[in-house]
């Protein structure tokens, strides 16, 4: 037996059981009034024939009260059923958009951004659709049909019976289009993901693609995506093409039977004229719901790629998670152990060996260790073990002794802070950028963070200061200040561990001495990673620790490295001579 994916939705629907229970009662007052209009269909016919002008007016009178009735309980069922399909489709988007945020970066390095965005709009509209249409037209369809066919059969049960041998191959057939819809919809909406994701890709990096006259190779990129994806919905709708007429002959063939029948039923007065024709109306009652089905059974096929596609994301579970018993890392001083620590990636990407290999390191509170080799050397990698992005092989990570596994993430991030060489700002002001993760912060600690970060004055001088609204990904600012509001962010987090990743090394002369300067003023009194290829960045630094092939190969200040006329002097050589 074949499960529908549906069923995973069961627990979002059970919050709305009252609102959906409601629109059901609606509902069954709206269905019951369907044989009450196929029977004064029935008297109106034997009172016209009979020219009863008073009966006739009686009847039309009775109609419209029955009319009225009903379309004031149709409201309440289609009202209050998109209610409860909204308020499922917000339930669903907020918890998988929610489980997206905790999912670990390892699982974001391998996703398009764009393919993530479609399933949280474009395919969780689609079920809330899905779900509405269940009950707002699949379900009231059904019961009309159940009702007008007790209808017929209290009519004349032989003519109902002989009349309905084609239901079946209707059946039959309505099943299997649908099934190969949900095929053929999966596969389209998948490249529907495709094309948002190109989208997205090329104008998040539009500036590159025009630099590089890159026009025509990312439009035919696009074409071809968009070719597949036409290709794919072409391939349903031819379906869906054939599904109508074959569907249409079906019904054309019950009607022609239904006439032939009710000829033969009258003829051995096993039915009169009147009856005959409250039989048709009932009959053309049902004509409606029967195509709404099959309609709708599409849909629901298709929407069923969509429930598959969003569920797939909930199932994923997040590699890095708090362990059973994990306690909250308290305040910490900043010592910090890589204790035989190796790491690899799970032969993912381009590293099928360990990307760091037996690692023993140990900073001292209050210490700056700068991190320098080549690309692929493990720095990045030996950073973001610290706040747990990723997790060990073997070997054990630990801050003032404790084990980083072993405390909640929520504690440990907040005493580490992060200024990347990319800042990434989000849509909002600058200060909400500053105090970003904070729903509620104090503008006074923001603008002492700002000073520090010698971000005050020029944005003092924007428009509307710290309210003024920045754009997507902070296009409106340069690489300076908006890497100065990232050091005034990790100010305002007021970290005991710092890390700093490239902070200075795309910028020009100018920005850099400012940005030196607040990096200075954040870097004191916190223990410090630095990781740099900008020799000039890590003079100064405590310690210098050089890797290469994810070990370390030397470890000093500035001067000691430099006479041992190892690898750091070497670098040192490629730089500046």
């Amino acid at each position: 037996m074949i499960r529908s994916s549906y069923g995973l939705l069961l627990p979002y629907l059970k919050p709305q059981w009252k609102t959906i229970a409601q629109a059901l009662a609606c509902t069954l007052g709206f269905t019951a009034f369907w044989p009450i209009l196929a029977r004064l269909a029935g008297d109106m016919a034997a009172s016209i024939g009979a020219g009863d002008v008073a009966t006739i007016a009686q009847l039309a009178g009775s109609a419209a009260v029955v009319f009225l009735v009903r379309g004031a309980v149709q409201y309440g069922q289609d009202a209050l059923m998109a209610k409860a399909a909204l308020a499922i489709a917000l339930d669903l988007r907020q918890r998988v958009y929610a489980h997206l945020l905790h999912l670990s970066l390892g699982y974001f390095s391998h996703t398009q951004t764009g393919d993530l965005s479609y399933r949280l709009t474009e395919d969780i509209d689609r079920i809330g659709e899905v779900i509405n249409k269940i009950f707002h037209q699949f379900v009231p369809c059904i019961l009309q049909l159940i009702v007008v066919f007790s209808y017929m059969i209290y009519l004349n049960w032989q003519l109902t019976l002989a009349s309905s041998i084609v239901a079946p191959l209707m059946a039959l057939s309505i099943a299997w289009f649908g099934e190969k819809l949900r095929v053929f919809s999966h596969n389209s909406q998948s490249r529907i993901a495709d094309l948002s994701a190109i989208v997205t890709e090329v104008f998040g990096g539009i500036r590159l693609v025009q630099a590089f006259c890159a026009e025509d190779y990312t439009l035919d990129r696009f074409r071809q995506a968009a070719e597949r994806n036409r290709q794919a919905r072409f391939s349903a709708e031819q379906l869906k093409a054939i599904q109508f007429p074959v569907v249409g002959f079906l019904e054309a063939l019950s009607v022609l039977l239904l006439f032939f029948l009710g000829g033969w039923q009258i003829a051995q007065n096993n039915l009169t004229g009147s009856e005959f024709v409250s039989y048709v109306a009932a009959v053309a009652l049902s004509i409606d719901p029967i195509a709404i089905t099959t309609s709708n059974y599409n849909e629901f096929k298709q929407g069923e790629a969509s429930v598959e596609r969003v569920f797939e994301l909930l199932s994923r579970q997040p590699e890095v998670t708090d362990k059973p018993g994990a306690i909250a890392l308290p305040p910490v001083k900043g010592r910090i152990e890589y204790r035989d620590v190796t790491f690899s990636y799970h032969g993912k990407g381009p590293y099928p060996r360990p990307v760091l290999q037996e690692i023993d390191l140990t900073v001292s509170p209050g210490e700056a260790i700068a991190l320098v080799g080549p690309s692929g050397a493990g720095k990045s990698t030996l950073v973001n073990l610290l706040p747990r992005f990723y997790d060990v092989q073997s070997g054990q990570v630990a801050i003032d002794g404790i084990d980083v596994k072993s405390v909640t993430l929520a504690s440990l991030r907040r005493q580490i802070a992060i200024v990347p060489q990319e800042t990434k700002l989000f849509t909002g002001t600058i200060a909400e950028n500053i105090a970003f993760g904070q729903l509620d912060y104090d503008l006074d600690r923001v603008e002492a963070a700002a000073k520090i970060a010698n971000a005050h004055e020029f944005i003092t001088q924007m428009s509307e200061g710290y309210r003024s609204w920045v754009g997507e990904g902070g296009v409106n600012l340069s690489g300076g200040q908006r890497q100065r509001i990232a050091i005034a962010r990790a100010v305002l987090l007021d970290p005991t561990i710092l890390i700093l990743d490239e902070a200075t090394s795309a910028l020009d002369s100018e920005s850099e001495g400012a940005i030196q300067e607040a990096l200075d003023r954040l870097m004191q009194g916190r223990t410090v990673l630095i990781i740099a290829h900008r020799l000039t960045t890590v003079r100064r630094c405590d310690r210098i620790v050089v890797l290469e092939n994810g070990q370390i190969l030397e470890s000093g200040t500035h001067g000691e490295l430099l006479a041992q006329e190892g690898r750091y002097a070497q670098f040192h050589a490629q730089q500046f001579y």
